[in-house]
């Protein structure tokens, strides 16, 4: 059962991540498509990152750092860019 639902967890995250992917074809803003990647890609990380606790629980010390950093990169990254295209859109 446990590996059922790890391997269910990757799956779903590896779904996430081509989703996001799709944001990039669409007719819409730049902001718009790194939103929809950036969250897609992080959910979809965090994802299979729990699938990978339900695989190797001993590892668990590493598996939460690495959830707890994607949370807290993928954040504040989206707001440097953010700030960065509200910038240059100012100074034109």
């Amino acid at each position: 059962m446990i590996n059922f639902l790890s391997y269910s967890c990757i799956a779903i995250g590896i779904v996430f991540w081509f989703w996001g992917t799709f944001h990039l074809v669409s007719n819409r803003s730049v902001l718009f498509k790194l939103h929809g990647l950036s969250v897609a890609d992080t959910l979809g990380s965090m994802i299979i990152i729990i699938g990978l606790l339900l695989k190797i629980p001993s590892e668990w010390p590493l598996l939460i750092l690495g959830i707890i950093s994607l949370a807290i990169w993928n954040t504040m990254l989206g707001y440097v860019l953010a700030y960065c295209s509200t910038q240059e859109a100012k100074n034109e």
